[in-house]
């Protein structure tokens, strides 16, 4: 491909042809006039021919520069619609990305709230467990459990990771539960897992966990099919399920939570702090865990 003229000298000939005055040239692209009519010069010395007819007073587009105009023009104007477009979807698109656990179960039952009170923004929402780099991604924020230090990024306290056994009254009678050490010989969810021994220590039950075989699944929200189903009992986090715990569909046998040491934040890049849709993101999600505090333990909902 031929090399394209200097981008300045096109745009001073643009703006010059098109008001087929250089004065008001120079005025729309603060520029001097002198500077315009060098601009232009260096262009037409590029490509060999005059550009423009140049009278006592004023200057008049020449045969070469009516059949170039109409092109610069048009060019010119793709790319103002582009980076128009990008702009314009920068600004109305809110792109987030959550744990499938959250995102399917809490975030994705309320977030049509978000919309309603921000007609405006459209939102679009991706779960996945994998750790996203928000610099190099189209995502805007993502609630990610951790430490809350990401380097490079703000990171906003939602609340704390918080798992309990939770299953249905018919898997709880069915198996005669009454004390979290009946929970040692029933059948749970993920066995192996790590999260059950910190559970129980959290109970004070004191036994050691022998490997067994059990169904291990990637989320809560895969988790609680089988536990609507009374096959088994799962390690969950209540604050996902009120409205099932609510109902009673799904119950918490005991009131003991057991809790990691990590949190659920909200984080975006820190050269994008005061974005109007990432602030009114951050600021209704603060609200909707505020009205979750009375039904939780207050312990949640306090910072690491």
């Amino acid at each position: 491909m031929e090399p394209l003229p200097p981008l300045s000298a096109v745009r001073a000939f643009e703006a010059a042809g098109r008001l087929e005055n250089f004065s008001r040239a120079a005025e729309e692209l603060g520029m001097t006039q002198a500077a315009v009519s060098y601009q232009v010069r260096q262009l037409e010395d590029r490509l060999g021919r005059s550009l423009f007819v140049r009278e006592k007073g004023r200057v008049r587009l020449s045969e070469a520069g009516h059949r170039l105009l109409p092109a610069v023009t048009a060019a010119f104007a793709g790319m103002a619609d582009a980076f128009a477009a990008l702009r314009e979807e920068d600004h109305e698109v809110l792109a987030i990305n959550a744990a499938i656990s959250l995102g399917s179960v809490w975030l994705s039952g309320r977030i049509g709230r978000f919309q309603m009170r921000f007609p405006d923004l459209a939102v679009r929402l991706s779960l996945a467990n994998e750790t996203i780099d928000l610099g190099n991604s189209s995502f805007d924020v993502a609630i990610r459990a951790g430490s809350g230090v990401w380097e490079g990024l703000r990171s906003t306290f939602l609340f704390r990771q918080h798992f309990t056994p939770i299953c249905t009254r018919e898997f709880l009678e069915a198996n005669a539960i009454g004390r979290p050490e009946d929970l040692l010989r029933a059948e749970r969810l993920a066995p192996n897992d790590a999260g059950w021994a910190g559970w129980f220590a959290a109970a004070g039950v004191e036994a050691k966990l022998a490997p067994r075989r059990g169904i291990v699944m990637d989320n809560q929200s895969q988790e609680a099919s089988i536990v609507r189903e009374s096959y088994g009992v799962a390690l969950m986090s209540p604050l996902f399920w009120q409205a099932e715990l609510e109902s009673g569909r799904l119950i918490q046998p005991f009131d003991t939570l057991y809790m990691p040491g990590s949190a659920h934040w909200l984080v975006h890049p820190v050269n994008r702090v005061g974005v109007r849709k990432i602030e009114r993101l951050r600021e209704w999600l603060l609200e909707e865990l505020e009205a979750c505090r009375g039904l939780l333990p207050d312990r949640i909902f306090k910072p690491l």
